[in-house]
């Protein structure tokens, strides 16, 4: 009989930055089982596989792989749908780095052979699952801000090129502020709204070139081909507007922050790209803020958790949190907010899904 309780096995791809969060993810996460990585520098590889006791093969070899069941795509985004198709092909599940794809036709193709194929695709950021937005859906859903009138958004900073190793691709088609850092502040208001039906914005390159002063690559420039700022507005379920201003053009600093206004209340939740706190709740009629305990308990960096999410959805045959609609209806989004600033209209979303289901507070990462 099969055993619902043997952990999933995930192979990963891709050895860049955000690599070495996911490979310990087995250490936090017991329904995951990491044991090969793969990319197409395999000194990368092996460097990582050597640092985190994994075993470092070809994208062949891993998808070859018959005891690989998810594989987790971590390749630059460019790549993103060449990667999973590969994967899906192989008869693997995915769970994809955001964006899930850099355009919707490939993502829509993605979908489509997942379904075929009976497998799952999953996709970051599951920031949303941590302790301190689940804390942020545990009050809306309470009444404790009264019903969601309208919410504010920001992530201001002075772009990757002064702390990533390797920044060139995020100012090419698929990155920028918007399709980068987005998916954060999008999948975070999904989660707390619902899904969004309208969207308006404009954006600007405020630069032609970047100058790199971080290393290895100090003293690189960067040619500029999206938007460093866009500034947009949503409508979400029942009418609920959201502004939302990403960029990389605020010199020497980084503001992260996002509020839900209501009837009778207001919440300033964490920065999106952060598992844990702080939650503040501001009540109708009081004065002050109060400090709303976490309740949940993936507060530290838990970037995998929805690998591991998926991983137990798999076992126990139910949809996953991070799953297929909602990663698909931010990708629409964040199109959505391009077209309308580029062509100067008010862009309707035919994309929909479904709010993610809460977090269970006692779930512990395992499959029990």
């Amino acid at each position: 009989m099969f055993n619902r309780k043997r952990p999933v096995t995930v192979g990963v791809i891709g050895a860049g930055n955000i690599s070495p969060i996911y490979l310990q993810a087995d250490s936090k996460f017991s329904a995951l089982r990491i044991t090969q990585v793969a990319d197409l520098d395999m000194g990368r590889a092996a460097a990582l596989a050597k640092r985190f006791g994994k075993q470092a093969v070809t994208v062949e070899e891993l998808l070859a792989n018959p005891e690989i069941e998810i594989v987790v795509n971590l390749t630059p985004p460019e790549a993103h749908a060449a990667v999973a198709m590969q994967a899906l092909e192989a008869g693997k599940h995915v769970y994809n780095e955001k964006p899930l794809a850099v355009e919707r036709e490939d993502a829509q193709a993605l979908l489509a052979m997942a379904r075929m194929r009976g497998l799952r695709v999953g996709c970051a950021p599951d920031t949303f699952l941590g302790g301190g937005y689940q804390t942020c859906r545990a009050l809306i859903d309470a009444g404790a801000i009264g019903r969601p009138v309208f919410a504010a958004a920001r992530m201001l900073s002075s772009g990757p090129e002064h702390w990533h190793p390797n920044p060139h691709f995020f100012y090419k088609r698929g990155a920028g502020p918007l399709f980068d850092i987005g998916p954060y502040y999008l999948t975070a208001l999904v989660a707390l709204l619902g899904m969004a039906s309208r969207a308006v914005a404009m954006a600007r390159i405020t630069h032609a070139e970047r100058i790199i002063t971080s290393q290895p690559c100090y003293g690189q420039r960067i040619p500029v081909e999206v938007p460093t700022l866009v500034i947009g507005t949503l409508e979400f379920g029942a009418g609920v507007l959201a502004n939302l201003i990403v960029t990389f053009d605020a010199p020497a600093m980084y503001d992260a922050a996002l509020t839900i206004y209501g009837t009778d209340g207001v919440l300033q939740c964490p920065d999106p790209n952060t598992f844990g706190g702080p939650v503040r709740l501001l009540r109708k009629g009081k004065k002050e803020w109060e400090d709303v305990p976490i309740a949940h308990r993936w507060v530290e960096n838990a970037r995998g958790i929805g690998v591991a999410e998926m991983a137990e959805a798999i076992r126990k045959g139910r949809p996953h949190r991070a799953g297929t609609e909602l990663a698909y209806h931010v990708l629409d989004l964040m199109h959505a907010l391009s077209e309308a600033a580029n062509e100067g209209r008010c862009v309707n979303v035919s994309s929909t899904c479904d709010r993610p289901e809460p977090l269970p507070a006692e779930w512990d990462g395992s499959l029990s």
